[in-house]
């Protein structure tokens, strides 16, 4: 994933995270607050540390039925 759209993801995550926190904050839930918040952090950390899948072609490697 090019750098520009996982960065624009992450501000997107980071913004659904924290709207998310105050939501339940603004109910009562401390603990929820917390977990929502906790979620978005590492939803974010987690897309720029592991790479994203590449799948290579096979080409005549795969077996033929």
């Amino acid at each position: 994933m090019p750098p520009r759209i996982k960065a624009l993801l992450s501000i997107i995550v980071a913004l659904v995270a924290i709207a998310g926190y105050f939501f339940q904050q603004s109910a009562g839930q401390i603990g929820p607050s917390y977990a929502a918040l906790l979620f978005g952090v590492v939803a974010v950390v987690s897309m720029w540390i592991f790479p994203e899948v590449q799948r290579k072609k096979s080409g005549d490697t795969a077996p033929k039925r």
